[in-house]
């Protein structure tokens, strides 16, 4: 390393507070309004697989604006903001389109502050302006990580935004560099990181939970981590004032453990670490070459838990590749011996640090980033076929990679177009209706009014199964027209929830029609409910 950079710890640290963070900010809210830009602009949704995932958070955004509350009025085991994210999309840019990535480009800029608070206070530029690049890349690309390049997919949006989250938590491992950042502003950081995952994927925050409570074991963080405990017990506390749904969110994700809750088995694990082979010897380098230098048992823990929750993660995620919370670690590791007064025989250990953490940080980097843009430039030229349903009309369906997921999914959608013809035909303009698959998309493409009681999400072995699912009483109390598909798009949960809830579905409706791709039941005459009257103002 030269001795600009040996030397930067002490020219940072010697600078104003405000100036410090007016270079970050300067740096990284430019290239996040880059990214929000691209997302937003066109106002149209372009994917090529998990289209289905895809119309779960439609489905909510929907329900959402007809004047239902997650966890109150439909259940999930996702939170709420998994579907207040897309809610806001829809209501800045005026379609189900925009919806995503409206919203998420919103969360790109909230994210692209929080990363200039922390990594402004703890890292060097060198170090600290790639990561929050790798980071806000992450949260804008519409990808799922470690699938190829060109596969564009808002799915699972959750997972990408829980390790970003995440990624900026462990950078607090790092005490403030001198005359950086504040006890205040570092409490507000890490309790937004926390409450933000505990409303979008709880796994993630649990995580976060436990690494502050690792933190809060320094004498040097303990100040900052006590008050953002007080923070997040605050908000939350504030939240179920308003909100009224935490039992009910607790039930959910409960209903959702009893279906696939449980340790990760050992093949499982074996998968993970296979498929992420690379990644993690490069990791366990750059942490052997840390621990030589600068040994302790506090550094032994954080790489431990870093690898220890970031296989936990990504083996219940949908995902193969990418455990992403080594980047963020490595460059912890490598700002580490940078903050280190260390031997001279030691600082080219600097430079093979910073050569391992390029390996962990620029391929994912270049594929979410090749995303984004891949993204951007099939919305403007407004590619692709266009969903058939109309509020779903800016939303175009690609051919890339995908030769098999496009074929299926343009046979999807025909069933789909289909189904839409049929419910016109029989006049269903107000009805509520259910579908006997993974989501429902109907009513947010149909703009009917959405049932009350039910699900945005059926997976079988996710959310429900057998024994566990929510009653028949429950999720059907409202709906008018139950739609079983021939073709479903989840052939286990069409199958299991056809089986658990036929009993029901015979007695209480009958047969109106039968396609090529549905069979259609109506409830029978005078059975349904009287709605509430939340419902009745939505549906009229």
């Amino acid at each position: 390393m030269t001795q600009a950079v040996r030397s930067m710890p002490e020219q940072e640290g010697a600078s104003p507070r405000a100036g410090r963070q007016t270079v970050w900010w300067t740096a990284i809210v430019p290239f996040a309004l880059v990214l929000s830009a691209l997302l937003a602009l066109p106002s149209q949704t372009i994917t090529s697989k998990y289209v289905n995932d895809l119309f779960v958070f439609l489905d909510g955004a929907h329900r959402i604006w007809s004047g239902q509350v997650p966890n109150v009025d439909f259940h999930t085991s996702l939170g709420a903001l998994t579907f207040y994210i897309p809610a806001v999309g829809y209501g800045l840019s005026g379609s189900m389109g925009g919806a995503m990535p409206v919203g998420m480009a919103i969360v790109t800029l909230l994210f692209a502050a929080v990363a200039a608070a922390i990594l402004g206070s703890r890292m060097h530029k060198a170090l600290g302006l790639p990561l929050a690049a790798f980071l806000l890349l992450l949260v804008a690309a519409p990808a799922n990580p470690g699938e190829r390049i060109g596969d564009l997919t808002f799915a699972m949006f959750y997972n990408r935004l829980g390790w970003s989250s995440l990624g900026l938590l462990l950078v607090m491992y790092l005490p403030r560099l001198t005359s950086a950042g504040s006890k205040a502003v570092d409490a507000a950081c890490a309790s937004f990181l926390v409450l933000f995952m505990l409303y979008t994927k709880i796994t993630y925050s649990v995580v976060e939970l436990a690494f502050l409570v690792f933190l809060a074991t320094d004498r040097r963080q303990i100040g900052w981590t006590a008050l953002a405990f007080g923070m997040i017990a605050i908000s939350v506390i504030a939240i179920e004032l308003f909100w009224r749904g935490s039992l009910n969110y607790l039930a959910d994700l409960r209903l959702a453990g009893e279906n696939s809750g449980g340790l990760p088995a050992l093949g499982a694990l074996g998968y993970v670490f296979l498929n992420n082979f690379a990644d993690l010897t490069v990791y366990a380098i750059a942490a052997g070459i840390f621990l030589v230098l600068a040994p302790s048992y506090r550094r032994l823990f954080f790489i431990g838990f870093c690898v220890l929750t970031g296989v936990l993660l990504i083996e219940q995620n949908f995902q193969r590749a990418g455990i992403l919370t080594l980047g963020p670690s490595a460059a912890v590791i490598t700002q580490s011996l940078l903050n280190g007064e260390l031997s001279r025989l030691h600082r080219k250990a600097r430079l093979v640090l910073s050569l391992l953490l390029a390996f962990l940080l620029v391929p994912a980097a270049i594929s979410n980033a090749s995303a984004v843009a891949i993204h951007a430039r099939y919305a403007i030229a407004g590619q692709g076929e266009p969903m058939p349903l109309p509020e779903f009309s800016r939303i175009r369906l690609v051919e890339t990679w995908s030769i098999g997921q496009y074929d299926y999914f343009v046979q999807y959608n025909r069933t789909l177009a289909e189904a839409s013809d049929v419910l016109s035909q029989l006049g269903a303009r107000q009805a509520t209706v259910a579908v006997l698959d993974f989501v429902n998309p109907f009513s947010a493409g149909l703009a009917l009014p959405p049932p009350i009681g039910d699900s945005v999400w059926y997976h079988w072995g996710r959310t429900l199964g057998p024994e566990y699912h929510p009653p028949a009483e429950e999720m059907f109390a409202h709906v008018d027209l139950i739609l079983d598909p021939k073709w479903p798009i989840e052939i286990w949960t069409a199958n299991g929830m056809r089986d658990i809830f036929a009993h029901y579905i015979a007695r209480h409706y009958d047969k109106v029609r039968e396609t090529t791709n549905w069979r259609i039941y109506r409830r029978n005459t005078g059975q349904r409910m009287a709605l509430p009257a939340q419902q009745r103002q939505a549906a009229g």
